[in-house]
């Protein structure tokens, strides 16, 4: 009997986290047609948007428009960051498949980026969750900074199950470790991971990676040799936080669905595709973007021999 294929989920989160920190606003028209394109790739988690305050995040000020206006594909579940309960109220009118609550286990990050402690932002999620009860909206928490705060430098390993605790404590169903501003490293991805999912066997847990000192593909095989199973990244390898000093986009999507299958795993994605759809973005963007198979092609490519056979 032939063994089924090792496979991973691929979490698209350009709409958000790449779009976000954009210099220039990105057309809602645009967004949905992006959106609609990724979502016939196979690609099964489609971060769509964040119902944040336009005047915190101005270039995401469209988020019910591009949500209402994309067309839903069977199988994709659609998701948007909420940072309030006003923004989990829109995200369930909106009718998202899921939502993300995004906390900083770095303090000093937490109050730049959130502007409250981790004791406030913990206190305004429970008060989220009463709004998500009975939704049926899966409820996914991201820890940033996991692997590093840009104020505080590395977290303990403590500190981080601690955030880990505290969200499923909450009822938080899933839980994504975020390397915020890039500092990681295969080692330590490798012992973070083991020792969540050693603490918590089955835990839905993602992998959030930036490739600010260009780890991201070496952090993310070791993340996978250590047992996770789901990826965010962004196409074209776009996107940054805005509060965190000197990091740059995320891991890019073509480069990591490459790799996985150049290592025999599946990701249900059509590479292709997103090489196709990666290549049109620096059009959509008025910039070159970082990701590099959509530049080079896939390690498989063959050209035309320069002169006559032997």
């Amino acid at each position: 009997m032939t063994a089924k294929p090792e496979q991973v989920e691929i979490n698209e989160v350009v709409l958000r986290d790449g779009l976000q920190n954009e210099a220039e606003f990105v057309a809602t028209e645009e967004k949905i047609r992006l959106a609609d394109r990724l979502s016939r790739t196979g690609i099964k988690r489609l971060e769509v948007t964040s119902f944040v305050s336009p005047k915190a995040i101005p270039n995401l000020r469209d988020a019910a428009e591009v949500l209402a206006g994309l067309q839903r594909v069977p199988g994709v579940r659609y998701t948007a960051l909420v940072p309030n309960v006003r923004g989990a109220e829109r995200a369930l009118h909106s009718k998202v498949d899921e939502v993300n609550l995004v906390m900083s286990i770095g303090e000093q990050h937490n109050l730049a980026n959130m502007r409250m402690t981790c004791a406030e932002s913990l206190a305004q999620f429970t008060e989220i969750m009463r709004v998500m009860e009975g939704s049926g909206v899966f409820v996914n928490g991201t820890l940033a900074t996991t692997f590093g705060c840009p104020f505080e430098g590395r977290q303990s390993m403590d500190r981080i199950l601690w955030g880990i605790e505290e969200y499923l404590a909450l009822g938080i169903e899933g839980i994504t470790i975020a390397d915020t501003i890039g500092v990681a490293n295969p080692r330590h991805v490798a012992e973070v991971v083991a020792t969540i999912l050693d603490r918590h066997p089955g835990l839905p847990l993602t992998l959030h990676l930036h490739n600010t000192r260009d780890m991201g593909l070496v952090n993310a095989l070791a993340a996978y040799d250590a047992g996770i199973r789901s990826f965010d990244s962004a196409l074209g390898g776009i996107g940054g936080c805005p509060y965190a000093p000197g990091a740059t986009g995320n891991v890019c999507t073509e480069d990591l669905v490459h790799m996985f299958h150049q290592c025999g795993i599946q990701t249900g994605t059509d590479l292709g595709s997103l090489i196709g759809i990666s290549q049109a973005l620096p059009d959509v963007l008025s910039h070159a973007v970082p990701g590099f198979v959509m530049k080079a092609g896939t390690s498989d490519r063959l050209y035309p021999f320069p002169g006559k056979q032997a």
